[in-house]
């Protein structure tokens, strides 16, 4: 049987995803999203960069918003960021995050999975583009479905 959208993340999951994006841009001026769906016909790291765009976070002050995109049902996954973030990290980093991901993912760890995911961009972010006073939160945390 398929999963959905809603019995991927259970209400309690999606806290605790949440506190994780809160947590790691209280160090960061960068945003971090998450975006489920249950099915794309486009590749995914595509599907991502349109969602990007939807979502706004191409609007972000200095460029650094980063986007964790699933779709749930193709068991699709892809990490997109935006200009500011991806000209400073290393080529393979997005995929190296994919990978812990993913790996907890494998192990029906689907909360761990995206809060790891969540972490490390948070880290990146912060080592890059520091809060400093006055940041303020550019995108909404919540997770967001379509």
């Amino acid at each position: 049987m398929a999963s959905t959208v809603e019995d991927f993340l259970s209400k309690e999951d999606e806290e605790a995803i949440i506190t994780a994006i809160r947590e790691s841009e209280q160090q960061t001026s960068g945003e971090i999203r998450v975006h489920l769906e249950h099915h794309s016909k486009k590749d995914a790291l595509v599907r991502a960069q349109e969602l990007f765009h939807l979502l706004k976070m191409d609007n972000t002050k200095d460029e650094n918003g980063v986007l964790i995109y699933v779709a749930v049902d193709d068991h699709k996954l892809a990490i997109c960021g935006d200009k500011g973030i991806n000209n400073k990290v290393p080529a393979d980093f997005w995929e190296s995050t994919k990978d812990k991901i993913i790996a907890q993912f494998k192990q029906d760890n689907f909360r761990d999975g995206l809060i790891d995911g969540v972490r490390c961009a948070g880290e990146k972010l912060a080592q890059y583009f520091p809060w400093e006073h006055g940041d303020v939160n550019e995108l909404p945390d919540e997770i967001t479905t379509s």
